[in-house]
């Protein structure tokens, strides 16, 4: 190790020419070479455990090539050695503003002796040459003598960070960047300790062995007592700046931006944690959630391009960000610098990974449960009402990766049922699943993309209208490739209960409707799973769905108003089944004033209906316990001469 350390700090010293130092196996990928060797023989080559350079390129890539192709920072390879000048060439777009990420990858290049167009293109090159970057660092910091274990290799992670962030000018920007460093340097840690395994898209089984006992040396301290911490896991740059709890008049009833409670005390459990966009900069978020007029509010704001996360409401209190009360009061709301329609510009492999390691803490906490009936996004909030249903809205959208996202929790889609199983999972490999969608909003087209979800059909043919959402749009005829159109589009990790097989075509049972996807053979989108359903009790010929579990209206005190709500228009009919969810609480919290004035302020109002939560279309919906059976998914025949998959 010592020796492998001291030829590096040679070659950054310019003492002796890095091709004459190169050893022979110093090359592009040999023919069927894994990707998870290379990774072993770089390590080996220049002094570092296999789980610092496992751990630090899954936190950058998540252990993906990409094809040679930049990230939004400029970053390539699974090392994500940055070289802004030639991704901005290439007319990638940069980091929204944020400042330019200092150029790594001709460092690194040179290291190894390659060109740097070789490290940009050869995943091989890339590894070795990122692996030598980490060396450099490590060895510089102590005369060219590397770290004998595998937490002294922190200081070097942490620089290796820093080097591949946006550059900071000012003492508070570089302070601020700092604290992004050792925050990525936390998470490579927390990987380190808790292990990670991944099939990358191109097929590529990388696994991590955890090594739960290991701890970093010279990691910041934890910080002094006596301020407002955020609720946030150790590993995560965090600060808590408080969004706005202040009366906009005399009267008590106006004011914001949230409401106190004391959740998951009492009967207002947490149960979901929804995923947002903010379709606007950092900056005007926190201002806007500051500010009591803005009426709206989320829990934490996660900045991407800094992997830094603000905490702007208390987990025990309710944020005003789901569009749905009942939503709001059982769920923590997570917002993420970006815009829905723009996709991959915004959501980075640092925002995936800042957005998950809280996700994973506050799953945890609150013992939410890590599916996609449980972690949603905005788009699968369901409305109050059917009045509610057309201005509810529609982010993460089509291009946020919820595959990519629910490995990164841990709960990576696999089968769990045999061929022909009556419940799937929608799950489109994301990087070969290319969709072309409209901005209907903006006026503009959006160029064909990786996307997450599926289009549905009223019938098993591509030139079958697309299924028109009775909610979404009453009275129309036909779906669209609109972004914001979320009725036709069934999204990664969603489970539903299959209607029918024709040829290469899917049906399923979808807001109250049969629906066709395409589902090739031989490169299908759907995982058959295991799973209860959800049927029509017999001799019940039609179940009302519903946006909110509130209890009846004989159930609130006389002196508090029943809150507007109603049957949604998706009825399930006989005959038709969809994935059971789990019971919810039948509940209303009620809270109308900012100093408790109201009668009966502050209460959580139960009831005794039950109700279960099911996957209904694209959102989730509600159904009282009384009108339906819950069972085990059964056998599914196809119609006679169509062909099972």
């Amino acid at each position: 190790m010592r020796s492998t350390a001291r030829l590096v700090t040679l070659i950054m010293a310019g003492s002796l020419g890095a091709a004459a130092l190169l050893p022979a196996t110093a090359g592009a990928q040999s023919p069927g070479t894994s990707r998870a060797t290379e990774f072993a023989a770089a390590a080996a080559e220049f002094g570092i455990p296999d789980s610092v350079l496992l751990a630090l390129s899954y936190n950058e890539s998540q252990w993906e090539d990409h094809a040679g192709q930049p990230s939004t920072t400029g970053a390539y390879g699974p090392m994500a050695l940055t070289d802004v000048a030639t991704a901005a060439a290439s007319a990638v777009p940069s980091a929204k503003g944020d400042g330019a990420a200092r150029a790594t990858l001709v460092t690194a290049a040179r290291l190894i002796g390659a060109a740097p167009a070789q490290v940009r293109s050869e995943e091989q090159d890339n590894i070795r040459a990122g692996a030598a970057l980490l060396a450099s660092y490590a060895g510089a910091a102590d005369g060219g003598v590397l770290p004998a274990d595998v937490g002294g290799w922190y200081p070097a992670v942490a620089e290796y960070a820093g080097a591949t962030s946006p550059a900071a000018t000012g003492s508070a920007a570089v302070a601020a960047a700092g604290q992004t460093a050792d925050a990525f340097a936390g998470q490579v840690y927390d990987t380190i300790r808790s292990g990670a395994s991944r099939h990358t898209d191109d097929g590529q089984l990388i696994d991590l062995a955890a090594q739960p006992t290991v701890q970093p040396v010279g990691a910041p301290a934890t910080p002094a007592g006596g301020q407002q911490l955020p609720e946030c896991p150790a590993t995560l740059s965090c600060s808590y700046v408080p969004a706005a709890y202040a009366s906009n008049g005399p009267t008590p009833g106006d004011y914001g931006n949230y409401d106190l409670a004391d959740r998951p005390n009492g009967h207002v459990t947490i149960n979901y944690i929804v995923i947002h966009d903010t379709e606007e900069s950092y900056a005007d978020t926190v201002t806007g959630f500051q500010s009591p007029t803005d009426f709206a509010s989320a829990n934490y704001v996660v900045q991407g391009t800094t992997g830094t996360v603000t905490q702007m409401v208390p987990n025990e209190d309710v944020a005003w960000h789901a569009g749905n009360w009942y939503m709001n009061a059982h769920a923590i709301g997570i917002e993420q610098v970006g815009f829905a329609v723009q996709g991959a510009t915004w959501f980075t492999g640092q925002l995936y990974q800042t957005t998950a390691t809280l996700v994973r803490y506050l799953a945890a906490r609150y013992h939410v449960p890590l599916d996609r009936q449980h972690i949603i996004g905005h788009d699968n909030v369901p409305g109050i009402s059917p009045a509610y249903i057309p201005g509810m809205h529609w982010d993460p959208g089509p291009f946020w990766d919820w595959n990519r996202f629910m490995s990164l929790l841990g709960r990576r889609t696999v089968p769990t049922a045999l061929p022909g199983s009556p419940v799937v999972t929608i799950n489109p490999v994301f990087a070969n699943n290319i969709q072309q969608v409209t901005d209907c909003e903006g006026g503009t087209s959006v160029p064909a993309q990786p996307s997450s979800f599926v289009y549905l059909r009223t019938g098993p043919s591509s030139s079958a209208p697309l299924f028109n959402d009775p909610g979404f749009a009453p009275g129309g005829t036909v779906g669209t490739t609109c972004a914001a159109d979320w009725g036709d589009k069934a999204s990664a990790g969603q489970q539903f209960v299959v209607a029918g097989r024709d040829g290469d075509w899917t049906a399923v049972w979808w807001d109250g409707a049969k629906v066709w996807f395409l589902n090739p053979r031989r490169s299908p989108v759907t995982t058959p799973t295991s799973g209860l359903i959800v049927v029509p009790r017999p001799g019940v010929s039609s179940v009302a769905t519903y946006g909110v579990a509130y209890p009846a209206a004989g159930e609130f005190p006389a002196d508090v108003p029943v809150p507007t709500s109603g049957a949604l228009p998706y009825v399930i009919h006989a005959g038709q089944s969809y994935v059971y969810g789990g019971t919810t609480p039948t509940d209303y919290y009620h809270a109308t004033t900012i100093d408790n004035s109201a009668p009966d302020d502050h209460l959580d109002i139960l009831g005794t209906e039950k109700y279960l939560e099911i996957q209904l279309g694209h959102r989730i919906a509600f159904v009282n316990a009384a009108d339906v059976l819950v069972r085990p998914g059964t056998s599914v025949t196809s119609r006679p001469g169509a062909k099972r998959p």
